[in-house]
């Protein structure tokens, strides 16, 4: 039976009902949060937000693919991170100024879940899902490399107030040592951006060409480049993709302060903990990346998962601790960085298991498998911790 659809109409539904479903969710989301629906307010802001940052993340290719690499990719990670932190901190000042101890302690299991799920769901996923593709696929060892060092050092100075907790007068030592870590974690980052930027950017550029010819975005016709021209998106100079993203990034936050206010009671009702809210709000941000990793690894671009998954692991580290220590500072909040034992140790565990699964230039998919095994299993200690 012939579909009634028109190939344009499908096409026009294929581009834009990310931000058809953001728009519909986030009118739904505040009519249910001014009648004090918390469930229902609650999941449409989510769904709003995961809408408006998949259309952050579609923009966000197209300036990626027009910049090349390394830049590329930060484009792509600056974006997520972005929504990350606002959706954090929204979160962080849902209470005002008096930030309760569950509050605190599911933006901290926020910030380390990020990572965990950027280095096992993102990654896992879509190394599984190029792994059945193409067997096997190569990158650059010296993307992998480089970044897991990065990590493995940010993580370390991540224990550094958690150990100066249990020192004498340790409390006191706790906001002061937080500062400073957070202070030289942003230093890092510098040195690192030099590295990527100028001195080493080959470090993080592709050694083996894609087997099969890059896919347009949303192009299915062969070589009708009328289809490609028709996503408003492609048409648009770098500048105003640049202001796209901004004003949806400002919508995210709207819905961030909804999802903020009403998620606490659904969550407190539901009887999650910190660590579970703290996973589902990762995986809230992170999803527009994850579409973002599984598309490039079915058209064997491996290389741009590695690039994604860990350099917005970096930055979630190097970029959203500093700017959370500083918005908490003066809002008068008191954010400190010690971070319990089952985070920290997911987070080496899972450098190490990144470390282990791309050393070698070569992913296949029962290392993605391995990945999401490993993310099953912290998840369950993350809802019963």
């Amino acid at each position: 039976m012939q579909s009634d659809y028109s190939p344009e109409f499908r096409d026009y539904v294929e581009d834009y009902w990310d931000i058809v479903i953001g728009i519909v969710a986030a009118l739904a989301a505040y009519y249910f949060h001014t009648l004090h629906h918390d469930y229902l307010s609650t999941f449409f802001a989510a769904l709003s937000i995961v809408a408006f940052s998949v259309t952050v993340s579609e923009v966000a290719e197209i300036l990626a693919e027009r910049l090349g690499e390394p830049y590329g990719s930060f484009v792509l990670t600056f974006s997520a991170v972005a929504v990350e932190i606002i959706l954090l901190f929204m979160i962080l000042t849902a209470g005002g100024h008096e930030a309760t101890p569950e509050t605190l302690a599911t933006v901290k299991s926020g910030i380390i879940s990020a990572v965990i799920v950027d280095m096992n769901v993102l990654l896992g996923l879509a190394v599984f899902v190029g792994g059945l593709a193409f067997a096997e696929q190569e990158h650059n060892e010296d993307t992998s490399s480089t970044y897991t060092t990065i990590l493995f050092i940010s993580s370390i100075a991540l224990l550094v107030p958690s150990l100066l907790a249990f020192t004498p007068d340790g409390e006191s030592k706790l906001m002061r040592a937080s500062i400073i870590i957070s202070i030289m974690l942003f230093i890092y980052y510098i040195t690192i951006y030099i590295f990527q930027t100028k001195t080493h950017s080959h470090f993080f550029k592709a050694t083996a060409r894609s087997r099969i010819l890059r896919l347009k975005k949303r192009k299915k016709l062969g070589d009708d480049e009328e289809h490609e021209d028709d996503y408003i998106f492609e048409r648009l100079p770098n500048w105003a993709n640049l202001i796209v993203v901004f004003a949806l990034i400002f919508g995210v936050g709207i819905m961030a302060e909804i999802f903020a206010h009403d998620s606490s009671a659904v969550f407190d009702d539901l009887g999650i903990n910190a660590g579970l809210a703290g996973l589902i709000i990762a995986i809230i941000s992170v999803s527009p990346e994850l579409i973002t990793a599984v598309k490039a690894a079915k058209n064997d671009q491996i290389q741009r998962v590695i690039n994604i998954a860990m350099g917005a692991s970096t930055v979630s580290i190097l970029i959203t601790v500093p700017v959370l220590m500083a918005l908490s500072y003066f809002n008068h909040i008191p954010f400190t960085l010690d971070f319990n034992a089952l985070q920290i140790g997911a987070l080496l565990l899972t450098i190490i298991l990144a470390w282990k699964t791309t050393d070698n230039g070569e992913t296949n998919y029962i290392e993605g498998v391995s990945h999401l095994m490993f993310f099953a299993s912290y998840a369950v200690i993350a809802a019963l911790y």
